[in-house]
């Protein structure tokens, strides 16, 4: 049996905000983006050339949803970023205005460095070792 996760709810404030973030910051495509009525829409994103995972982007409807904006993951890096070229990555989303917390660091497991998304959100940009 194959499987697969297919897409990974995030919550957000505003649906073009985080369009617009996840595709310029991070260079993520936008795969789907539906409108379902009373100003809900499903919008999906990932990163370029890909699609087999995705982030479902939510807006929050609730204020307890708000309230969970980013810290999903309760302060921890709750998302992992992969890349074939670390630097080249680094380099471009540091020019483009993406946070990173910490200088890169090399791990046994390969090259990292969090960052934290438009919401405060923590990703791990990371290349693994082969």
């Amino acid at each position: 049996m194959k499987r697969h996760i297919g897409s990974i709810t995030l919550l957000v404030r505003d649906y073009d905000e985080a369009i617009a973030y996840y595709t310029r910051a991070l260079d993520f495509e936008l795969l789907e983006d539906t409108p379902l009525g009373d100003g809900k829409r499903w919008v999906r994103v990932a990163p370029a050339g890909t699609n087999e995972t995705a982030l479902l982007l939510a807006q929050a409807s609730t204020q307890s949803q708000a309230a969970q904006v980013g810290g999903q993951a309760g302060g921890r890096v709750g998302f992992f970023l992969h890349t074939d070229d670390f630097h080249r990555d680094h380099a471009t989303m540091t020019a483009r205005g993406v946070r990173f917390l910490e200088a890169p660091r090399s791990e046994p497991y390969g090259i990292v460095a969090v960052f934290e998304d438009l919401y405060g959100n923590r990703w791990d940009l990371l290349e693994l070792r082969p």
